[in-house]
């Protein structure tokens, strides 16, 4: 195995990247002299197997229409059983353009426009995002905050619902709060999504970044059964080795009648994958992939350890427990400044673009959510940023 070099910076201006070539439009930073901690993909290249699978194409120099991918099917169900314990068939897995557009055909197989489809927030700016585009209802359950981390309110929540909502959709582990859900929350989550005949919709993308120490990771289907007939899975290799671009994502759906209305959703707006995405998905899911994977975990394990410790060295600042993914969720409530202000000091004094709270929904005002996959360097120097943009709070 190619031995993986995080710490290499690379440049990645000029790219056509959105992470580092739309954050001045977006944030007022230049990247000739700012740091991009907002899109949530990682400044490293993945696994030396997934260049060469990339390079065996454009050796071959055909690019026509992908069949029915039997190794790309295998993989995903060989790192299913292995990485998570979830033993799935080829049958189930059905193949769309990325976990966003995942989501948009769950909307449009389970759903009607004005139906309630409930978030636990703040969550992923984009759930919020689709389900308004599509004319669906969206029904935010706030997030409680216990020592710390986020956690379920049931009781709260019981008292919120409308009557209309149809769909509730999970982040798991959680982003933007870096929660790795229990069993004992995944199957609450099960038991309210029966008791109020919800269709589920589970995002586990971040399933394979959970942090030392924190885990494990559970799928709800293997902590759950009991709502296989009413369950999706949205998985991913594209968080976890990179490769975002490949725009790729697999809804697992056991049931069979789900499945086909899953199916007809996908059918009906002319979605099929792409032979790169397939084929890169396919090298990923390897011994060699997993063993990135364990070398990746060890090293943003080591960027949250300087990130928090130079977070919690300015007064006023907290950074969210980070149990999984690679965003950190910093709180700024204790500044006693407006979203405005601090927002201002972090882009025009730090030169650093993070993604504003607001935008991941009820409960985010006061927060900053971080991107920390990026080479040591760049955590270091951020911190420093920071900690001299607000050094008159010290």
């Amino acid at each position: 195995m190619h031995k993986p070099d995080f710490d290499e910076i690379i440049d990645r201006t000029g790219t056509h990247c959105s992470k580092w070539d739309d954050m001045e439009a977006a944030y007022g930073v230049s990247p000739d002299d700012g740091l991009s901690m907002w899109v949530a993909d990682m400044d490293f290249r993945p696994p030396h197997a997934v260049q060469q699978a990339v390079e065996r194409i454009a050796a071959h120099g055909i690019y026509g229409y992908p069949g029915r991918h039997r190794p790309y099917l295998d993989a995903i169900c060989w790192w299913m059983a292995e990485r998570h314990g979830w033993r799935i068939d080829p049958s189930w897995i059905l193949t769309c353009a990325g976990l966003v557009n995942g989501v948009a055909m769950t909307l449009d197989a389970f759903t009607a426009p004005g139906d309630g489809v409930i978030v636990m927030s703040p969550v992923y700016h984009a759930f919020g995002r689709v389900v308004k585009a599509s004319g669906r209802d969206l029904v935010e359950l706030p997030l409680a905050e216990r020592d710390g981390i986020y956690g379920f309110d049931w009781q709260a929540w019981e008292g919120m619902l409308k009557g209309h909502e149809r769909l509730m959709i999970l982040c798991s582990p959680h982003n933007p709060g870096g929660r790795v859900w229990t069993a004992e929350e995944l199957t609450e989550v099960a038991e309210f999504c029966l008791r109020h005949d919800l269709i589920l919709l589970s995002d586990d993308i971040h399933c394979d970044l959970v942090m030392p120490g924190c885990g494990p990771h559970r799928m709800i289907a293997t902590v759950a059964p009991q709502i296989a007939d009413r369950l999706i899975t949205l998985t991913a290799a594209t968080k976890t080795f990179n490769i975002a671009g490949a725009h790729i994502g697999n809804a697992i759906i056991a049931d069979a009648g789900l499945r086909a209305r899953f199916q007809g959703a996908l059918a009906a707006r002319g979605i099929s994958p792409g032979m790169l995405g397939m084929d890169m998905v396919a090298a990923a899911y390897s011994p060699e992939g997993a063993a990135w994977v364990d070398a990746l975990v060890e090293y943003l394990d080591g960027n949250r350890c300087v990130f928090d410790e130079g977070i919690a060295a300015i007064p006023g600042l907290r950074s969210m427990p980070l149990q999984a993914t690679y965003l950190s969720w910093v709180d700024f409530s204790g500044t006693g400044m407006t979203p405005a202000e601090f927002t201002d000091r972090v882009q025009s004094s730090a030169r650093i673009a993070a993604n504003h709270g607001a935008t991941f929904g009820l409960g985010g005002d006061q927060f900053l959510r971080f991107n920390i996959a990026t080479p040591r360097a760049r955590v270091t120097q951020a911190v420093a940023r920071l900690q001299q943009a607000f050094g008159d709070l010290q």
